[in-house]
């Protein structure tokens, strides 16, 4: 009888991110406008920022490959660099009330600060409006966003698919090649990737 392999919990996760991409926001195309209150209560609209380019970056802070990314401190390492020449670094959280990730405003600013993490805002979206726009798959999932207004880049952070922070090195890093070829007015190589990483635990609407 023929043996039936049943994929690992990981290989899931990453073999099902394929099935959200019906209706997305296309690479090339003006990133939809939203306003967010952020983990300081304060309003924030994409609008605002125009003029600079824009990361936006789903967040789960119980997800290993969200782990994987800001114990070895890369994630924050893109923050500091990329905002520190002018970028407005976007952290959402699209976490239903009661899944997996979902935080109140308090807590974020603590994880903020106990991971030293430099984002312009942390956002939140608990009823996942803004990340169902944009379809946001996957914790991390990477958004681009040049200062017209355009997405210029979506998918994952880098090309190594694991929760090993390990596999960081050597990885090639999307986020900063797409910034760096963005930001020196050439077009981006490598545009649009599969993201890899835990499903975001969006809510019932």
């Amino acid at each position: 009888m023929k043996t039936i392999r049943i994929p690992t919990f990981f290989s899931l996760i990453i073999l099902l991110a394929p099935l959200a991409l019906l209706g997305r926001v296309e690479t090339g195309s003006t990133a939809p406008d939203f306003t967010l209150r952020d983990s300081n209560g304060e309003e924030r609209t994409l609008s605002d920022f125009k003029g600079q380019h824009v990361v936006l970056e789903w967040t789960n802070h119980e997800c290993p490959f969200v782990k994987k990314h800001y114990a070895s401190g890369n994630m924050q390492n893109l923050q500091r660099t990329y905002t520190g020449k002018g970028v407005a670094w976007l952290t959402i959280l699209s976490s239903g009330e009661g899944n997996q990730g979902c935080v109140s405003a308090e807590k974020a600013n603590e994880l903020i600060q106990t991971a030293e993490a430099s984002p312009t805002a942390y956002l939140l979206d608990y009823d996942g409006t803004v990340g169902r726009k944009y379809t946001a798959q996957t914790t991390p999932h990477i958004f681009v966003i040049d200062p017209e207004g355009q997405l210029v880049y979506q998918g994952a952070i880098d090309d190594v698919r694991s929760a090993d922070p390990a596999d960081i090195v050597g990885a090639k890093n999307y986020v900063s090649l797409a910034l760096g070829e963005s930001m020196s007015g050439k077009p981006v190589s490598v545009s649009d990737t599969q993201p890899y990483g835990c499903s975001v635990k969006y809510g019932s609407k």
